[in-house]
């Protein structure tokens, strides 16, 4: 088996490689002048089965994946994997308007053309797996790697920002054999909003906040100062995907006392790898 990285987590790809004890390649990549993607795999020849981890967000690194499953099948691939730890449009799995593309499904169709099977993390709406018709697909939860990286941080609580999300949230409170539980919003006035745990108490509790996306972090600051005044002794707060768009990061940072997310995509606080949890759905 061999792994090749695109440009998007190739620290993930490098630490999914050391699990499966297989070879690394990175892969070469650049955009042109022009504005168009060129990539090569520097190998005079490939065999058995490779697997491909790239993000197919943003746009630029879907066509490099595509470009990416082009290049190990025309290498002599016989088997391809594609990790795909964050996976673009997933937001976009229902037709809003009228005239509107089913864009998730668009991204399905594309990627499984060129692929024997296909990892996900955490994917937003697990009604997408059902697209994937020609290739196999599995989806794996960062919850368990949220948990042991956790574990030295004295969390004693670990709230989901709703009720939707609170599997995840029980998933990694079992991991750190704590309680857990979900936020309940009520609506005051126009612009004030009090969020509170729906059974139990805050105060003077290590709070841990999991979601599986942080874009613009409205809602964990907001969870974060209602829980302080709660009387929650700390606030940390964890994902699966930072996206972080603007000045996010640096607004989080000002208000949880600790923050780290996966590595499915890069930043500062890519803290916790998945690899353990990819490695499993590879090997299964």
């Amino acid at each position: 088996m061999i792994v090749i990285g695109g440009s998007a987590s190739s620290n993930l790809a490098k630490d999914l490689a050391q699990q499966l004890n297989a070879e690394y390649v990175q892969a070469v990549t650049k955009t042109f002048p022009d504005g168009e993607t060129y990539a090569r795999i520097e190998r005079e020849a490939l065999s058995g089965e490779v697997v491909i981890v790239q993000n197919s967000y943003p746009n630029e690194k879907f066509v490099e994946l595509l470009l990416l499953q082009d290049a190990v099948w025309g290498l002599g691939a016989e088997k391809v994997t594609c990790v795909i730890p964050y996976f673009g449009y997933a937001r976009q799995d229902e037709r809003f308007n009228r005239g509107e593309p089913l864009s998730a499904k668009v991204m399905v169709e594309h990627i499984q053309m060129s692929a024997d099977r296909v990892v996900l993390v955490d994917i937003h709406n697990p009604r997408i797996m059902d697209w994937f018709t020609k290739a196999k697909v599995k989806d794996v939860h960062a919850a368990p790697c949220v948990g042991d990286f956790f574990k030295e941080y004295g969390v004693d609580l670990v709230l989901a920002p709703d009720e939707g999300a609170l599997k995840r949230a029980g998933w990694t409170a079992e991991k750190l054999g704590v309680d857990w539980d979900y936020l309940i919003k009520t609506r005051l006035s126009g612009t004030r909003v009090h969020m509170t745990p729906k059974n139990i108490d805050a105060k003077d509790r290590k709070v841990l906040i999991v979601d599986d996306i942080i874009s613009t972090g409205g809602t964990i600051v907001a969870a974060t100062e209602e829980l302080k005044r709660l009387g929650a002794r700390t606030v940390m707060a964890a994902c699966t995907h930072g996206l972080f768009v603007g000045n996010a990061l640096d607004n989080l940072k000002k208000h949880v006392d600790k923050l780290a997310c996966a590595n499915t995509l890069e930043s500062e606080v890519s803290q916790i790898s998945v690899a353990p949890e990819v490695a499993k759905a590879i090997l299964d």
